[in-house]
């Protein structure tokens, strides 16, 4: 099966200029996960440790991302999409179909960057989550709905949360967390639940927040 490309210019990537954007077709989130879910279906050979904190996903399997530098965890019902198949602006990722028969799911994005001072985390992360949200949604608009610094390990970073409209009705729900990596580079982890809800938005939620650098 081919894989269709995605619409409109590459996702915006922390640390770096973006191209000119040119006026995206009209491709809902939705198509995008459910191939991203299809891509996720084929692939069998990844690694895996464990997770063994008190987070909500302690003891599942866990993605080690060494292109960025990160690692996260892999909710029940998830798959990883093999690497060949991403967008050059990600570097791992893992999706799930939605449950109700419908198109879309979650998919949680890797990825990495050029250097980002702390100073610049929030400016930087509300910027690349709202280049995102245009991205996967072109005839919708964001709303920021949570922006917080954190931590993940030792390293500051920031997570925005975005509610984005899909332009035909639906909605979607959008985090991103920027982490200010060593070695004068970042790392970023973007999910995305669609259509959304409680269950939904918490799980994406979840694998976020189990992040660790390496």
């Amino acid at each position: 099966m081919t894989t269709p490309p995605l619409a409109g210019p590459p996702p915006a990537v922390p640390g770096r200029d973006q191209a000119p954007a040119g006026r995206p077709r009209n491709r809902l989130v939705a198509v995008v996960l459910s191939v991203l879910v299809l891509i996720a279906g084929a692939a069998t050979a990844w690694w895996l440790t464990r997770d063994e904190d008190g987070s909500p996903l302690a003891g599942r399997p866990r993605v080690t991302d060494r292109a960025a530098g990160v690692s996260y965890a892999v909710p029940e019902g998830w798959q990883r999409a093999k690497k060949g198949d991403l967008v050059d602006a990600f570097t791992s990722s893992i999706s799930r179909e939605n449950t109700g028969g419908e198109e879309g799911g979650g998919v949680v994005l890797a990825g990495r960057g050029g250097p980002v001072p702390r100073s610049a985390l929030k400016e930087r992360t509300e910027s690349v989550a709202r280049s995102n949200a245009e991205f996967f949604y072109p005839d919708g608009h964001s709303t920021i709905e949570e922006s917080r610094a954190t931590t993940v390990g030792d390293r500051p970073a920031y997570t925005v949360a975005l509610e984005v409209s899909d332009g035909e009705g639906g909605t979607g729900h959008l985090r991103l967390t920027l982490i200010a990596a060593r070695d004068s580079r970042s790392a970023f982890l973007l999910g995305i639940a669609q259509p959304t809800g409680p269950a939904e938005r918490q799980e994406v939620d979840e694998v976020l927040e189990s992040a660790s650098v390496g």
